[in-house]
Protein backbone atom coordinates (compact mmCIF):
# COMPACT_ATOMS: atom_id res chain seq x y z
CA UNK A 1 0.00 0.00 0.00
CA UNK A 2 1.16 3.52 -0.77
CA UNK A 3 2.14 5.10 2.59
CA UNK A 4 0.22 8.25 1.77
CA UNK A 5 -3.01 6.22 1.55
CA UNK A 6 -2.69 4.70 5.03
CA UNK A 7 -4.05 7.70 6.91
CA UNK A 8 -7.40 7.62 5.08
CA UNK A 9 -7.74 3.89 5.49
CA UNK A 10 -6.83 4.05 9.17
CA UNK A 11 -9.62 6.55 9.80
CA UNK A 12 -12.14 4.03 8.44
CA UNK A 13 -10.78 1.06 10.43
CA UNK A 14 -12.38 2.26 13.65
CA UNK A 15 -12.92 -1.24 14.96
CA UNK A 16 -9.25 -1.98 15.65
CA UNK A 17 -8.12 1.55 16.44
CA UNK A 18 -10.88 2.58 18.83
CA UNK A 19 -11.04 -0.68 20.73
CA UNK A 20 -7.33 -0.57 21.57
CA UNK A 21 -7.14 3.14 22.27
CA UNK A 22 -10.31 3.21 24.34
CA UNK A 23 -8.61 0.76 26.69
CA UNK A 24 -5.72 3.18 27.14
CA UNK A 25 -7.92 6.23 27.57
CA UNK A 26 -10.01 4.57 30.27
CA UNK A 27 -6.78 3.60 32.01
CA UNK A 28 -5.35 7.11 31.56
CA UNK A 29 -2.56 7.92 33.99
CA UNK A 30 -2.87 4.52 35.65
CA UNK A 31 -0.65 3.01 32.95
CA UNK A 32 2.34 3.70 35.20
CA UNK A 33 0.73 1.78 38.02
CA UNK A 34 0.35 -1.77 36.84
CA UNK A 35 0.32 -2.68 33.12
CA UNK A 36 3.69 -4.48 33.19
CA UNK A 37 3.81 -7.04 30.41
CA UNK A 38 0.29 -6.23 29.16
CA UNK A 39 -0.74 -7.09 25.61
CA UNK A 40 -3.67 -4.81 24.96
CA UNK A 41 -6.99 -6.53 24.23
CA UNK A 42 -9.43 -5.80 21.44
CA UNK A 43 -9.02 -5.10 17.76
CA UNK A 44 -10.21 -6.91 14.65
CA UNK A 45 -8.86 -10.31 13.69
CA UNK A 46 -6.84 -8.98 10.74
CA UNK A 47 -5.06 -6.39 12.89
CA UNK A 48 -4.36 -8.95 15.61
CA UNK A 49 -2.83 -11.38 13.12
CA UNK A 50 -0.47 -8.78 11.63
CA UNK A 51 0.49 -6.94 14.82
CA UNK A 52 0.58 -9.61 17.54
CA UNK A 53 3.80 -10.24 19.42
CA UNK A 54 5.66 -13.36 18.33
CA UNK A 55 6.63 -16.21 20.59
CA UNK A 56 10.12 -16.71 22.03
CA UNK A 57 12.76 -17.74 21.18
CA UNK A 58 13.12 -15.96 17.84
CA UNK A 59 14.08 -17.99 14.77
CA UNK A 60 17.20 -16.40 13.28
CA UNK A 61 18.10 -19.24 10.96
CA UNK A 62 17.62 -17.02 7.92
CA UNK A 63 18.80 -13.81 9.58
CA UNK A 64 21.40 -11.62 7.83
CA UNK A 65 25.11 -11.50 8.52
CA UNK A 66 25.96 -11.07 12.19
CA UNK A 67 26.58 -7.32 12.21
CA UNK A 68 24.41 -6.17 9.34
CA UNK A 69 22.32 -3.11 10.14
CA UNK A 70 18.89 -4.71 9.70
CA UNK A 71 17.40 -7.84 8.11
CA UNK A 72 15.32 -5.59 5.83
CA UNK A 73 17.17 -3.52 3.22
CA UNK A 74 14.33 -0.98 3.28
CA UNK A 75 14.93 -0.07 6.93
CA UNK A 76 17.30 2.52 8.41
CA UNK A 77 17.59 3.04 12.16
CA UNK A 78 19.46 5.45 14.41
CA UNK A 79 22.94 4.16 15.35
CA UNK A 80 23.03 2.03 12.20
CA UNK A 81 20.66 -0.77 13.15
CA UNK A 82 18.97 -2.89 15.80
CA UNK A 83 22.22 -3.48 17.72
CA UNK A 84 22.81 0.32 17.97
CA UNK A 85 26.52 -0.16 17.29
CA UNK A 86 27.13 3.22 15.69
CA UNK A 87 29.40 1.26 13.34
CA UNK A 88 29.73 2.01 9.60
CA UNK A 89 32.57 -0.19 8.29
CA UNK A 90 31.73 0.52 4.64
CA UNK A 91 32.12 4.30 5.01
CA UNK A 92 35.35 6.28 4.66
CA UNK A 93 36.01 9.57 6.44
CA UNK A 94 37.98 12.11 4.34
CA UNK A 95 41.44 13.23 5.49
CA UNK A 96 40.24 16.83 5.66
CA UNK A 97 36.77 18.33 5.49
CA UNK A 98 34.85 21.57 5.12
CA UNK A 99 31.21 22.54 5.52
CA UNK A 100 29.33 21.99 2.27
CA UNK A 101 25.95 23.24 3.54
CA UNK A 102 24.08 23.87 6.78
CA UNK A 103 20.75 25.19 8.03
CA UNK A 104 19.34 26.32 11.42
CA UNK A 105 17.55 23.46 13.20
CA UNK A 106 17.70 23.69 17.03
CA UNK A 107 16.66 26.62 19.21
CA UNK A 108 16.18 25.11 22.68
CA UNK A 109 18.83 24.70 25.39
CA UNK A 110 17.65 21.38 26.83
CA UNK A 111 20.74 19.42 27.84
CA UNK A 112 19.70 16.08 26.33
CA UNK A 113 21.42 15.01 23.13
CA UNK A 114 19.78 16.36 20.00
CA UNK A 115 18.14 14.30 17.26
CA UNK A 116 20.54 12.80 14.73
CA UNK A 117 20.08 12.85 10.95
CA UNK A 118 18.94 9.57 9.37
CA UNK A 119 19.47 8.87 5.64
CA UNK A 120 16.87 6.95 3.67
CA UNK A 121 17.91 3.47 2.50
CA UNK A 122 18.53 4.74 -1.04
CA UNK A 123 20.57 7.69 0.27
CA UNK A 124 18.49 10.23 -1.67
CA UNK A 125 17.01 11.95 1.38
CA UNK A 126 18.41 12.90 4.79
CA UNK A 127 15.75 13.32 7.50
CA UNK A 128 16.48 15.92 10.20
CA UNK A 129 14.32 16.61 13.27
CA UNK A 130 14.68 19.77 15.35
CA UNK A 131 13.84 20.84 18.88
CA UNK A 132 11.01 23.12 17.67
CA UNK A 133 8.96 20.16 16.42
CA UNK A 134 9.92 20.58 12.77
CA UNK A 135 11.03 17.69 10.55
CA UNK A 136 12.96 18.41 7.34
CA UNK A 137 14.21 16.39 4.40
CA UNK A 138 17.24 17.40 2.34
CA UNK A 139 19.09 15.85 -0.56
CA UNK A 140 22.81 15.07 -0.12
CA UNK A 141 23.59 18.16 -2.22
CA UNK A 142 21.68 20.36 0.24
CA UNK A 143 18.44 20.86 -1.67
CA UNK A 144 15.51 21.25 0.72
CA UNK A 145 12.64 18.92 -0.18
CA UNK A 146 10.00 19.56 2.53
CA UNK A 147 9.27 20.66 6.10
CA UNK A 148 6.60 19.20 8.35
CA UNK A 149 5.59 21.13 11.45
CA UNK A 150 4.25 18.80 14.16
CA UNK A 151 2.67 19.50 17.52
CA UNK A 152 5.92 18.67 19.34
CA UNK A 153 6.71 22.36 19.80
CA UNK A 154 7.91 22.25 23.43
CA UNK A 155 11.50 20.92 23.17
CA UNK A 156 10.59 19.20 19.89
CA UNK A 157 12.50 16.05 18.98
CA UNK A 158 15.51 14.53 20.71
CA UNK A 159 15.11 11.00 19.42
CA UNK A 160 15.84 10.18 15.78
CA UNK A 161 13.71 8.67 13.06
CA UNK A 162 13.30 5.05 12.07
CA UNK A 163 12.76 4.90 8.30
CA UNK A 164 10.80 1.93 6.98
CA UNK A 165 9.40 1.47 3.46
CA UNK A 166 9.25 5.19 2.75
CA UNK A 167 7.87 6.27 6.14
CA UNK A 168 9.79 8.01 8.94
CA UNK A 169 8.66 7.18 12.50
CA UNK A 170 9.69 9.56 15.28
CA UNK A 171 8.63 10.39 18.84
CA UNK A 172 8.40 13.91 20.27
CA UNK A 173 9.02 15.45 23.67
CA UNK A 174 5.27 16.04 23.87
CA UNK A 175 4.75 12.28 24.22
CA UNK A 176 3.32 11.88 20.70
CA UNK A 177 4.52 9.50 17.98
CA UNK A 178 4.45 10.50 14.29
CA UNK A 179 4.60 8.64 10.98
CA UNK A 180 5.65 10.85 8.04
CA UNK A 181 6.01 10.02 4.33
CA UNK A 182 9.67 10.54 3.41
CA UNK A 183 9.01 11.66 -0.17
CA UNK A 184 6.43 14.33 0.64
CA UNK A 185 6.40 15.08 4.38
CA UNK A 186 2.72 14.09 4.60
CA UNK A 187 1.52 12.76 7.95
CA UNK A 188 0.49 9.08 7.77
CA UNK A 189 -0.72 8.71 11.35
CA UNK A 190 -0.28 10.39 14.71
CA UNK A 191 -0.43 8.46 18.00
CA UNK A 192 -0.97 10.90 20.84
CA UNK A 193 0.33 11.04 24.40
CA UNK A 194 -3.15 10.07 25.61
CA UNK A 195 -3.00 6.96 23.42
CA UNK A 196 0.19 6.02 25.30
CA UNK A 197 -1.30 6.39 28.76
CA UNK A 198 -0.57 10.09 29.25
CA UNK A 199 3.09 9.98 28.21
CA UNK A 200 5.20 12.99 29.20
CA UNK A 201 7.83 12.62 26.46
CA UNK A 202 9.49 10.29 23.99
CA UNK A 203 13.23 10.95 23.98
CA UNK A 204 14.11 7.56 22.51
CA UNK A 205 14.47 6.56 18.86
CA UNK A 206 12.09 3.82 17.67
CA UNK A 207 13.37 0.36 16.82
CA UNK A 208 11.56 -1.59 14.11
CA UNK A 209 11.23 -5.28 13.38
CA UNK A 210 8.65 -7.15 11.29
CA UNK A 211 5.86 -4.61 11.40
CA UNK A 212 6.29 -3.47 15.00
CA UNK A 213 7.87 -0.32 16.45
CA UNK A 214 9.48 -0.58 19.90
CA UNK A 215 9.40 2.77 21.70
CA UNK A 216 10.57 3.77 25.21
CA UNK A 217 8.31 6.41 26.79
CA UNK A 218 8.59 8.73 29.84
CA UNK A 219 5.96 9.56 32.50
CA UNK A 220 5.81 12.30 35.10
CA UNK A 221 3.74 11.21 38.11
CA UNK A 222 5.18 8.94 39.26
CA UNK A 223 8.52 9.45 37.54
CA UNK A 224 8.66 6.27 35.48
CA UNK A 225 8.82 4.78 32.03
CA UNK A 226 7.37 2.12 29.78
CA UNK A 227 8.31 0.01 26.77
CA UNK A 228 5.60 0.11 24.11
CA UNK A 229 5.09 -2.08 21.03
CA UNK A 230 3.26 -0.16 18.29
CA UNK A 231 1.72 -1.44 15.05
CA UNK A 232 3.78 0.42 12.42
CA UNK A 233 1.00 0.24 9.84
CA UNK A 234 -1.68 1.90 11.95
CA UNK A 235 0.00 3.48 14.98
CA UNK A 236 -2.07 1.28 17.31
CA UNK A 237 -0.44 0.36 20.66
CA UNK A 238 -0.45 -3.42 21.10
CA UNK A 239 1.73 -4.07 24.17
CA UNK A 240 3.13 -2.15 27.16
CA UNK A 241 5.49 -2.95 30.02
CA UNK A 242 5.73 -0.14 32.59
CA UNK A 243 8.24 -1.57 35.09
CA UNK A 244 10.93 1.11 34.56
CA UNK A 245 11.63 3.79 37.18
CA UNK A 246 12.81 7.26 36.28
CA UNK A 247 12.17 8.89 32.93
CA UNK A 248 14.04 6.73 30.41
CA UNK A 249 15.97 8.40 27.58
CA UNK A 250 17.79 5.44 25.96
CA UNK A 251 16.40 3.71 22.90
CA UNK A 252 15.64 0.02 22.66
CA UNK A 253 18.55 -2.15 21.51
CA UNK A 254 17.55 -5.46 19.90
CA UNK A 255 19.88 -8.44 19.51
CA UNK A 256 18.16 -10.92 17.20
CA UNK A 257 20.73 -13.66 17.64
CA UNK A 258 20.52 -13.57 21.42
CA UNK A 259 16.78 -12.89 21.45
CA UNK A 260 17.03 -9.89 23.79
CA UNK A 261 15.78 -6.28 23.96
CA UNK A 262 17.73 -3.87 26.20
CA UNK A 263 17.17 -0.36 27.51
CA UNK A 264 18.11 1.75 30.55
CA UNK A 265 16.57 4.52 32.62
CA UNK A 266 17.19 7.41 35.02
CA UNK A 267 16.92 5.02 37.95
CA UNK A 268 20.39 3.75 37.02
CA UNK A 269 19.07 0.35 35.98
CA UNK A 270 19.38 -1.68 32.80
CA UNK A 271 16.27 -3.64 31.81
CA UNK A 272 16.19 -6.68 29.55
CA UNK A 273 13.32 -8.54 27.89
CA UNK A 274 13.28 -11.70 25.83
CA UNK A 275 12.61 -10.83 22.19
CA UNK A 276 10.20 -10.74 20.45
CA UNK A 277 7.73 -12.06 23.05
CA UNK A 278 8.79 -9.30 25.54
CA UNK A 279 8.85 -11.60 28.54
CA UNK A 280 10.95 -9.82 31.18
CA UNK A 281 14.39 -11.43 31.62
CA UNK A 282 16.56 -9.45 34.08
CA UNK A 283 17.51 -6.08 35.61
CA UNK A 284 20.98 -4.74 36.48
CA UNK A 285 21.62 -1.78 38.79
CA UNK A 286 24.62 0.24 37.62
CA UNK A 287 25.34 2.29 40.74
CA UNK A 288 24.68 2.16 44.48
CA UNK A 289 22.86 5.51 44.52
CA UNK A 290 20.31 4.66 41.83
CA UNK A 291 17.13 2.66 41.91
CA UNK A 292 13.87 2.82 43.83
CA UNK A 293 15.57 2.55 47.25
CA UNK A 294 12.92 0.24 48.65
CA UNK A 295 10.01 2.45 47.60
CA UNK A 296 7.10 1.51 45.38
CA UNK A 297 5.98 3.34 42.29
CA UNK A 298 3.01 4.67 44.21
CA UNK A 299 5.48 6.71 46.29
CA UNK A 300 6.50 8.54 43.13
CA UNK A 301 10.15 8.74 44.12
CA UNK A 302 13.47 7.21 43.21
CA UNK A 303 17.10 8.02 44.03
CA UNK A 304 19.20 9.84 41.46
CA UNK A 305 22.93 9.38 41.12
CA UNK A 306 23.51 6.60 38.61
CA UNK A 307 21.30 7.51 35.67
CA UNK A 308 21.63 5.56 32.44
CA UNK A 309 21.19 8.08 29.62
CA UNK A 310 22.92 6.44 26.66
CA UNK A 311 21.72 3.65 24.40
CA UNK A 312 23.66 0.40 24.79
CA UNK A 313 25.31 -1.39 21.84
CA UNK A 314 25.50 -5.17 21.90
CA UNK A 315 27.49 -7.91 20.16
CA UNK A 316 29.04 -11.32 20.90
CA UNK A 317 26.60 -11.87 23.76
CA UNK A 318 27.62 -8.71 25.63
CA UNK A 319 25.97 -5.34 26.18
CA UNK A 320 27.85 -2.09 26.96
CA UNK A 321 26.15 0.47 29.22
CA UNK A 322 27.40 3.87 30.35
CA UNK A 323 26.17 5.30 33.65
CA UNK A 324 26.33 8.43 35.76
CA UNK A 325 28.17 6.25 38.27
CA UNK A 326 31.19 7.17 36.05
CA UNK A 327 31.59 3.67 34.63
CA UNK A 328 31.08 1.79 31.40
CA UNK A 329 29.63 -1.60 32.34
CA UNK A 330 29.93 -4.76 30.25
CA UNK A 331 27.09 -7.22 30.94
CA UNK A 332 26.28 -10.74 29.83
CA UNK A 333 23.21 -10.23 27.67
CA UNK A 334 21.73 -13.61 28.63
CA UNK A 335 21.45 -13.05 32.39
CA UNK A 336 22.71 -9.50 33.17
CA UNK A 337 25.85 -10.63 35.00
CA UNK A 338 28.54 -7.94 35.04
CA UNK A 339 31.66 -9.11 33.19
CA UNK A 340 33.75 -5.97 33.77
CA UNK A 341 33.47 -2.23 34.31
CA UNK A 342 35.74 0.66 33.39
CA UNK A 343 35.91 3.82 35.51
CA UNK A 344 36.21 7.24 33.86
CA UNK A 345 36.80 10.57 35.59
CA UNK A 346 33.18 11.75 35.45
CA UNK A 347 29.66 10.70 34.44
CA UNK A 348 29.13 8.71 31.24
CA UNK A 349 26.19 10.11 29.29
CA UNK A 350 27.25 9.28 25.74
CA UNK A 351 26.08 6.57 23.37
CA UNK A 352 29.08 4.24 22.92
CA UNK A 353 30.15 2.97 19.51
CA UNK A 354 31.42 -0.57 19.01
CA UNK A 355 33.54 -2.22 16.32
CA UNK A 356 32.70 -5.93 16.54
CA UNK A 357 35.28 -6.88 13.92
CA UNK A 358 38.15 -5.38 15.93
CA UNK A 359 36.55 -6.11 19.33
CA UNK A 360 36.77 -2.49 20.55
CA UNK A 361 34.23 -0.23 22.29
CA UNK A 362 34.53 3.58 22.15
CA UNK A 363 32.91 5.72 24.84
CA UNK A 364 33.00 9.38 25.83
CA UNK A 365 32.83 10.85 29.33
CA UNK A 366 32.10 14.20 30.95
CA UNK A 367 35.78 14.14 31.96
CA UNK A 368 36.44 15.44 28.38
CA UNK A 369 37.96 12.15 27.21
CA UNK A 370 37.13 9.52 24.64
CA UNK A 371 38.24 5.99 25.57
CA UNK A 372 38.94 2.96 23.40
CA UNK A 373 38.44 -0.24 25.40
CA UNK A 374 39.03 -3.89 24.63
CA UNK A 375 35.48 -5.24 24.36
CA UNK A 376 36.27 -8.56 26.01
CA UNK A 377 38.45 -7.44 28.92
CA UNK A 378 37.73 -3.74 29.42
CA UNK A 379 41.43 -2.90 29.10
CA UNK A 380 42.07 0.70 28.03
CA UNK A 381 43.74 0.90 24.64
CA UNK A 382 43.93 4.70 24.45
CA UNK A 383 42.23 7.89 25.60
CA UNK A 384 42.03 11.32 23.94
CA UNK A 385 40.97 14.70 25.31
CA UNK A 386 38.33 16.34 23.07
CA UNK A 387 38.11 19.73 24.81
CA UNK A 388 34.72 19.25 26.41
CA UNK A 389 32.08 16.92 27.81
CA UNK A 390 30.88 14.13 25.54
CA UNK A 391 27.09 14.00 25.91
CA UNK A 392 26.09 12.64 22.53
CA UNK A 393 26.90 9.75 20.23
CA UNK A 394 30.15 8.26 19.01
CA UNK A 395 30.44 6.86 15.49
CA UNK A 396 33.00 4.31 14.29
CA UNK A 397 34.02 3.73 10.68
CA UNK A 398 36.73 1.46 9.32
CA UNK A 399 39.55 3.82 10.35
CA UNK A 400 37.97 6.69 12.29
CA UNK A 401 35.93 7.57 15.37
CA UNK A 402 33.69 10.64 15.01
CA UNK A 403 32.65 12.43 18.21
CA UNK A 404 31.36 15.85 19.23
CA UNK A 405 31.91 17.64 22.52
CA UNK A 406 30.75 20.61 24.56
CA UNK A 407 33.85 22.41 23.28
CA UNK A 408 31.79 22.93 20.10
CA UNK A 409 34.03 20.72 18.00
CA UNK A 410 33.43 17.64 15.93
CA UNK A 411 36.51 15.40 16.06
CA UNK A 412 37.75 12.66 13.75
CA UNK A 413 40.04 10.39 15.78
CA UNK A 414 42.28 7.66 14.46
CA UNK A 415 40.86 4.33 15.63
CA UNK A 416 44.23 2.74 16.26
CA UNK A 417 45.87 5.55 18.25
CA UNK A 418 43.18 8.06 19.21
CA UNK A 419 45.17 10.85 17.55
CA UNK A 420 42.99 13.61 16.08
CA UNK A 421 42.92 13.52 12.28
CA UNK A 422 40.95 16.78 12.13
CA UNK A 423 38.40 18.79 14.05
CA UNK A 424 35.67 21.17 12.87
CA UNK A 425 34.62 24.11 15.01
CA UNK A 426 30.88 24.65 15.27
CA UNK A 427 28.50 27.16 16.81
CA UNK A 428 27.04 25.08 19.67
CA UNK A 429 27.67 21.80 21.50
CA UNK A 430 27.72 18.82 19.17
CA UNK A 431 25.52 16.16 20.74
CA UNK A 432 23.97 14.34 17.77
CA UNK A 433 25.58 11.38 16.09
CA UNK A 434 27.78 12.14 13.09
CA UNK A 435 26.46 10.00 10.24
CA UNK A 436 28.86 9.18 7.38
CA UNK A 437 27.41 8.37 3.96
CA UNK A 438 29.11 8.31 0.55
CA UNK A 439 31.93 10.65 1.56
CA UNK A 440 29.65 13.11 3.37
CA UNK A 441 29.14 13.54 7.11
CA UNK A 442 25.83 14.74 8.57
CA UNK A 443 25.27 15.93 12.16
CA UNK A 444 23.56 18.58 14.30
CA UNK A 445 24.42 20.82 17.26
CA UNK A 446 22.62 22.52 20.15
CA UNK A 447 21.70 26.19 20.12
CA UNK A 448 23.97 28.83 21.65
CA UNK A 449 22.20 30.50 24.59
CA UNK A 450 23.16 32.96 27.30
CA UNK A 451 21.92 32.41 30.84
CA UNK A 452 20.64 28.86 30.39
CA UNK A 453 22.55 27.62 33.44
CA UNK A 454 22.10 30.83 35.44
CA UNK A 455 18.86 31.07 37.44
CA UNK A 456 19.45 34.79 38.08
CA UNK A 457 19.04 35.86 34.45
CA UNK A 458 16.72 35.22 31.54
CA UNK A 459 17.83 32.76 28.87
CA UNK A 460 18.61 34.48 25.58
CA UNK A 461 19.11 32.81 22.22
CA UNK A 462 22.44 33.89 20.73
CA UNK A 463 22.37 31.69 17.65
CA UNK A 464 20.36 28.62 16.65
CA UNK A 465 22.06 25.26 16.42
CA UNK A 466 22.61 24.13 12.86
CA UNK A 467 22.57 20.87 10.96
CA UNK A 468 25.69 20.33 8.85
CA UNK A 469 26.94 18.44 5.86
CA UNK A 470 30.71 18.05 5.62
CA UNK A 471 32.55 17.03 2.47
CA UNK A 472 36.17 16.38 1.55
CA UNK A 473 38.09 19.63 1.64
Amino acid sequence: MNPADRHTENQTRTGGVLSRRSVLRTGGATVAAGLAGCTLPGGDDEADETAALQSCPIDVEESPAEYRTHPDDDVRLWRGGLRRLGYYPEETVPDSVSVNWSFPLNYDGHTAAKSSPVPTPDGERIVFAGDTGRVDAYTPAGRHRWSTHTGATDMGFHGSAAIVDGVAYIGGYNGDLYAIVVDSGELVWHTTSEDLGGALAIGSSPAYYEGILYVVVEYWDPSSGALWAIDAETGDPIHVDDRMWGQPHPSATIDLQEGRLITGSNDGAVYCWKFPCLEFAWKFQTGPEGGPDGKTKADGEFSLGAEVKGTAPTFDGRVYVGSWDQHLHCLDIADGEELWSFETGNIVMSNPAADPNEGVVYVGSADHNVYALDAESGEKLWSTNVDGRVNGSLTATEQTVLVGSSGSYLYALDKETGDPRWRVENRGYVTSAAVPLDGRIYYAERAVLDGYYDDTMDTELVEPGHAYCLVED
